[in-house]
């Protein structure tokens, strides 16, 4: 009885995987508390793709996307630096930076990384439009914490608000190789591409603290088409 009441429990508090399209998390202000921390379907792996999209007005640094595990804080970490037209890729706490002039303020961005331990490269992918590929080596990724909204000084924690994240983010996926340039140009055009395996936006297990809103996207979360007639192709009439 006693288990089966322990059974019971486990099953109630387990993160139930929600289709999170159509929406869009909200950082509406600065701070040092308020992130979202996303569940991965594996403790540890040896290649990486992120994939997101997010607007900002923000021209300070701040983090993109944090990965952190217990013996290194920027385990994978996507970050926009105060310096002009720069993100900087962090590799098992190597830094690389990249130019960056096609990013833009108040502007929906596809942002796309890859890595992977055996050749020890990095990439960049903006807009669909990839960057040179550069050293950062590295090693299997065990057990990691990844968070939205902040950046990792500590596996899990030690957030600073001059770091953090304001604006809107959204369709965040993540896989454990490296996504072929056909399937990047398809997620950054919101054709029918492979979801994350890893992090997969359709099916996401997270917990948000603090201020962070679940809103629906009050402009489409993609690159805007147009028709013939100069309208979004993407809202219906």
């Amino acid at each position: 009885m006693a288990f089966l009441l322990l059974l019971v429990m486990l099953t109630a508090c387990a993160a139930i995987p929600e289709d999170l399209s159509g929406t869009m998390f909200v950082f509406p202000e600065e701070t040092s508390t308020a992130n979202v921390r996303l569940a991965t379907s594996a403790h540890s792996f040896s290649a990486v793709t992120v994939c997101l999209r997010s607007i900002t007005d923000l021209s300070r640094n701040h983090a993109l996307f944090s990965l952190s595990t217990s013996s290194v804080h920027n385990a994978f970490l996507i970050f926009k630096s105060a310096t002009s037209d720069v993100i900087d890729l962090h590799v098992q706490n190597k830094k690389t930076g990249y130019g960056a002039q096609d990013y833009k303020l108040n502007a929906w961005q596809s942002i796309c990384s890859t890595w992977d331990s055996k050749s020890g490269l990095v990439q960049l992918w903006l807009e669909g439009k990839p960057s040179i590929m550069k050293f950062v080596g590295g090693s299997e990724i065990k057990n990691p914490i990844a968070i939205l909204g902040q950046e990792q000084d500590s596996h899990g924690g030690t957030f600073d608000r001059k770091q953090s994240f304001v604006g809107m983010m959204c369709d965040v996926h993540m896989w454990n190789y490296i996504l072929s340039p056909c399937e990047i140009k398809r997620y950054v055009d919101d054709l029918n591409f492979t979801p994350g395996n890893l992090i997969n936006w359709r099916a996401l297990e997270y917990k948000s603290i603090g201020r962070v809103l679940i809103e629906n996207k009050q402009t489409p979360c993609m690159p805007t088409k147009c028709n013939a007639d100069g309208k979004d192709a993407n809202v219906k009439n």
